[in-house]
């Protein structure tokens, strides 16, 4: 930024280098035509002098607008400024400049004016009463009662209904609830009683049944054998205690 800021100081003695390129060219005196009328030749070279030097003040503000503008871009960029802020910004600001405008300020007293004239009128304050008075025998009559009432009658009953339905709603939902859960235990209790008798004729349950069954018979067998020997006489008496020894 040292280099944008140099030689672009209104001080500066190296100032304005780019219009002194621009007005330090010779022009003919011939070329610059008549001197215009009611000025003398002193007075036109002072006004040509004044010219030049104010056209040199406009070439540095514009290089010293430039400079300032690339350091104000930086700091925004560097401090994370979006152009849609530095936008908000400006109508904020063109916005409060509005405000405080001569224009704006006159506009808002007239303003104010006129609706302190016409809220004091004779004619507004009679349309006022009379609308008054309108609004007083409009609330009062019979009719605007009866609406009144039939009005909150109706709302009333419409209340009712709505609870109603909404009872017969949860109703309705609490039997379908119940239906489908009975539905449901009764296809369990006919799909198991279908498929009883198919597993008892199956070949597994069958063969299941045989060795249960020999088992039992066996079981039962030797239980009766063991009861018939210790309750026989006859193969109590024939033998002889040497006989019954196990071994």
């Amino acid at each position: 930024m040292e280099s944008a800021n140099q030689d672009i100081n209104l001080n500066s003695p190296n100032k304005g280098l780019l219009a002194d390129a621009m007005t330090d060219v010779p022009v003919d005196n011939a070329a610059r035509g008549a001197a215009p009328v009611g000025l003398t030749l002193a007075e036109e070279e002072e006004l040509r002098a004044e010219l030049a030097k104010v056209e040199e003040e406009i070439g540095t503000l514009r290089q010293v607008l430039a400079a300032k503008e690339r350091h104000c871009g930086e700091l925004k960029r560097k401090l994370g400024l979006t152009p849609l802020d530095g936008l908000k910004q400006n109508l904020s600001k063109s916005w409060h400049d509005v405000q405080v405008s001569n224009a704006y300020v006159k506009t808002s007293e007239k303003l104010g004016e006129w609706n302190d004239k016409v809220t004091q009128s004779d004619l507004y304050l009679s349309a006022s009463s009379t609308l008054e008075d309108w609004n007083e025998k409009l609330t009062q009559s019979e009719a605007y009662k009866k609406t009144q009432e039939t009005l909150s009658q109706a709302g009333q009953k419409t209340s009712a209904a709505l609870s109603n339905v909404g009872s017969v709603i949860s109703r309705k939902l609490g039997d379908m609830r119940a239906h489908s859960i009975s539905h449901s235990l009764s296809g369990y209790s006919i799909r198991h009683s279908i498929s009883m008798p198919a597993m008892r004729n199956s070949a597994t349950f069958k063969s299941f049944e045989d060795r249960v069954g020999t088992i039992k018979s066996r079981v039962v067998g030797s239980r009766e054998n063991s009861t018939d020997g210790l309750h026989s006489p006859s193969g109590a008496g024939d033998k002889s205690p040497q006989d019954n020894a196990p071994f």
